[in-house]
């Protein structure tokens, strides 16, 4: 297709500003020899109490920030073995996060604002931040992390200051660095449920005057992550699944000069586990029975495993029998199948970081991040089967997707004594994700191999590639000494380009397509669609009043608005619809009706908020509550048709969600006594039109189900948790300590898929950790117990695969189960 001049100068335009970010990012990291040398005021040393968060991409005092943030320092994730981004859920209200499952690898919700784990088309909702670079893949919520200085949680749209996948919030994490003093440090812990061990530690300190390094690295090993139900068909007969980790991680701070800083971080994680399903179980629905597993076209059932129990902390997740699975040569899997399920990731990641100043009041910081991640993984998404025999009849599917991504951010920012500062800044980024996969879908390949011996449908490949390009400013002004009226605005260009193409297509369908006739039933074999494109563009402004009434009383209220980019699903499968995205096939309506089966709108957010942050009884109590109202429009949506085989990529007419925050600290009188906790309520419901299903793809028949008023999926009424924790010395040189964690959800529904889908009812779910230890810290040995009363609850829920006429089987996504740890820990 020819491009417009308008195309061809956008086109110029942007991959000229890409250029100059990169290129001032090389220019500043050159500045430090060529800048004068500016004196800089000796920096306060913070207060133990003290929390310095990032949430306008300047350091801040918690208390100061006029945004919503749940922060979490490094004792609390240490003392309950905070080791991935799920554990985290008993500390924030209406945080939901669901690891494993399809796609996309896992799903972050906040007050009931999320976006689908079945595809890693979707950005997330939920940015994930990771040491100042925003990562657009769900797959790391499947990553341990460790080391880690600081989690912030920013609640509601943050597009200003975190760009476009930051429109229902942020999960930031920022891992620890060198130290001014050598310190090593280190711990090993085993776990009894789940029959797992983790080793880890790091040496930090200076190496010169101007240069200090830290070096980490953590390797966990756990046999039954996932533990299966009796009976369940198993290549190897294990009666688990077991899951390895791998982190390390190379932090280099140098300060070569007083004006200048440079820190550089690299991170590597291997993730090798024996299912990507995880803790997804089977509800058998109103019927009770577990159903087969069918496929239409030659009426072939399997048997299902499934004990309909899915509150007995058992998966039925068989093999596949190896015989019946052929896999193309040279494509995914073929070169390591042999019936049992895998899931590897291997992840790369650099990031730089350098701050320059330019005088005594401006500051020039460089942001630049490097992505490169790979996953091969391999399940059965029948999630059931077994054979007559009793041997493993699940139906798996090879998965081969990555991710490479290349961001740069430049941010001017003045620190004048004056009424009036500022920030301006611009972003690029660049993706790349590839996705190869072989499927069954239609018929029953697996019994009756091609003339090439292949037994699966087709085979897919897939890859998107974007590039997006923004630009943001903020100021601020100090009306008073107490009054301070910020705001700002960015602008966002995203670019998106997507290809699919099927070189492997089964010997029957391609017959059945000549039997048929006219299009026939599906694709045929080595068709392409060639580029289907999307773009879009948004101004996302955005206004903050805050009055600091005493200096321990913060008062502020926001108007916020969020984006998120639109695209295209790639998951499209091999209908014979499909071919009329090719230009010049069919006729316009019938291009633009197929377009419409696979494009998605951008996402858009907005609202405000009001909140008071307080200090009181001689700052030994804090408390800081928010309320809230946001009206998202074009919510981005998939689900799945179980008797159809189909993925449903819809957009939501709009969601409104409101309610209110609440968090406190209480340090008692009674010295190494303190109690914290949250509190949230959340009303989130659609509040438009909503088709989440539509059996036969005819708009406004009865059949359509429009979810409109009901409440939005995640959205518990009301949750929150209450914590303790005690430290009694003994002696000069030991300490006792006792933490303790009560956390509460109200129900909600687990889906976006009709008004009878499933509840999850209210639950309650404790942690404990009980220590002694050296009162300086050199050592501590603990005894930890995470979910102690084996509460299991329900993250998603979706149309279970290849379901028969009539059935109702439902896939649950669930958490992890009780957890009890020994841990020794040292440091000197």
């Amino acid at each position: 297709m020819q491009k417009s001049v308008f195309d061809s100068v956008l086109i110029r335009r942007t991959r000229s500003v890409r250029t100059l970010l990169i290129c001032s990012a090389t220019i500043l990291g050159g500045g430090a020899l060529t800048t004068p040398v500016y004196a800089q005021e000796e920096a306060e040393v913070d207060d133990d109490r003290i929390i310095i968060v990032q949430a306008r991409k300047q350091s801040e005092t918690l208390q100061e920030t006029p945004v919503t943030v749940t922060s979490l320092g490094a004792d609390t994730l240490d003392r309950f073995q905070v080791n991935e981004v799920a554990d985290v859920v008993s500390r924030i209200p209406a945080l939901n996060v669901q690891v494993g499952g399809s796609g996309a690898g896992g799903q972050i919700s906040l007050r009931g604002v999320g976006t689908t784990n079945i595809s890693a088309a979707f950005d997330s909702a939920v940015a994930f931040d990771f040491d100042g670079v925003s990562i657009s893949t769900m797959r790391l919520v499947q990553a341990s992390f460790f080391d880690v200085e600081q989690i912030d949680v920013l609640k509601g749209p943050q597009s200003l200051f975190f760009g476009k996948s930051a429109s229902a919030g942020v999960f930031s994490v920022r891992s620890a660095n060198p130290t001014a003093n050598w310190e090593v440090g280190g711990k090993a812990s085993y776990e009894f449920e789940e029959e797992g061990y983790t080793v880890g530690g790091y040496i930090s300190g200076p190496v010169s005057d101007t240069l200090g390094i830290r070096l980490a690295a953590q390797y966990q090993d756990i046999d039954k992550y996932v533990e299966l139900e009796a009976g369940t068909p198993s290549v190897f007969a294990d009666s688990g699944k077991g899951l390895k980790n791998f982190v390390g991680r190379l932090t280099l701070q140098w300060d070569p000069a007083d004006n200048f800083s440079a820190n550089l971080k690299l991170n590597y994680n291997h993730n090798e586990g024996d299912s990507l399903l995880g803790h997804s179980d089977i509800d058998c629905g109103a019927n009770g029975v577990a159903d087969d597993v069918f496929l239409a076209v030659p009426g072939v059932s399997i048997a299902s495993n499934s004990t309909c129990d899915i509150q007995d902390g058992l998966y039925p997740h068989p093999d596949g029998h190896p015989s019946l699975q052929v896999i193309a040569p040279g494509t995914t899997g073929a070169d390591r199948y042999n019936g049992q399920s895998y899931n590897e990731t291997n992840t790369f990641f650099a990031r730089l970081a350098m701050d320059l100043d330019v005088t005594d009041s401006l500051t020039l910081s460089s942001v630049t991040g490097i992505l490169d991640l790979e996953n091969e993984h391999l399940d059965h998404f029948s999630y059931v089967g077994i054979l007559p025999d009793g041997s493993p009849g699940g139906l798996p599917a090879p998965f081969s997707d990555g991710l490479q991504q290349y961001t740069q951010e430049i941010r001017l920012a003045s620190d004048f004594d004056g009424m009036f500062n500022f920030m301006v800044g611009g972003f690029w980024e660049s993706r790349s994700q590839p996705l190869q996969t072989s499927q069954n879908a239609f018929i029953a390949t697996f019994i009756f191999p091609d003339s090439r011996g292949i037994t699966y449908d087709w085979v897919a490949d897939r890859a998107t590639k974007s590039e997006a390009l923004s630009f943001f400013g903020s100021v601020s002004l100090d009306i008073t000494d107490q009054l301070e009226l910020s705001g700002g605005l960015r602008w966002t260009d995203e670019q998106k380009t997507h290809r699919t193409s099927f070189p492997v297509v089964h010997n029957a369908l391609t017959f059945l397509n000549g039997v048929i006739g006219g299009l026939g039933l599906v694709v045929p074999e080595g068709f392409q669609t060639g580029p289907i494109k999307f773009s879009d563009s948004n101004i996302s402004p955005e206004v903050t009043i805050k009055y600091q009434a005493t200096p321990d009383l913060n008062i502020y209220a926001s108007y916020k608005t969020g984006f998120k980019s639109g695209g295209i699903d790639n998951s499209i499968l091999p209908t014979a619809a499909l071919q009329f995205v090719t230009p010049g096939f069919g006729t316009d309506a019938e291009r633009q009706a197929a377009l419409d089966s696979i494009v998605f709108d951008s996402e858009t957010a907005k609202g405000g908020e009001i909140g008071a942050k307080a200090i009181l009884a001689n700052g030994s109590f804090r408390i800081n509550t928010a309320a809230y109202y946001f009206v998202f429009d074009d919510l981005q949506v998939q689900n799945f048709d179980g008797a159809a085989v189909r993925f449903l990529t819809i957009n939501a007419g709009e969601l409104t969600t409101k309610g209110f925050d609440v968090d406190w600290v209480w340090d008692t009188p009674l010295e190494g006594l303190s109690f914290s906790g949250a509190l949230g309520y959340t009303d989130a419901k659609f509040t438009d039109t909503f088709i989440s299903s539509d059996p036969d793809g005819i708009p406004g028949n009865a059949d359509d189900v429009d979810l409109d008023g009901r409440r939005a999926a995640r959205a518990p009424k009301w949750s929150g948790n209450v914590a303790v924790d005690l430290v009694v010395p003994m002696g000069d040189t030991l300490e006792f300590g006792l933490n303790g964690n009560a956390a509460y959800s109200g129900s909600y529904f687990a889906g976006n898929n009709d008004f009878d889908d499933f509840v999850q009812d209210s639950y309650v779910s404790l942690d404990a950790a009980v220590s002694v230890g050296d009162s300086d810290g050199k050592w501590k040995l603990s005894l930890i117990g995470v979910n102690l009363t084996d509460e299991l609850w329900a993250n998603t829920v979706g149309d279970r695969p290849f379901l028969p006429a009539g059935g109702d089987d439902r896939v649950v996504t669930q958490n992890r189960g009780r957890q009890i740890f020994v841990e020794a820990a040292f440091r000197f």
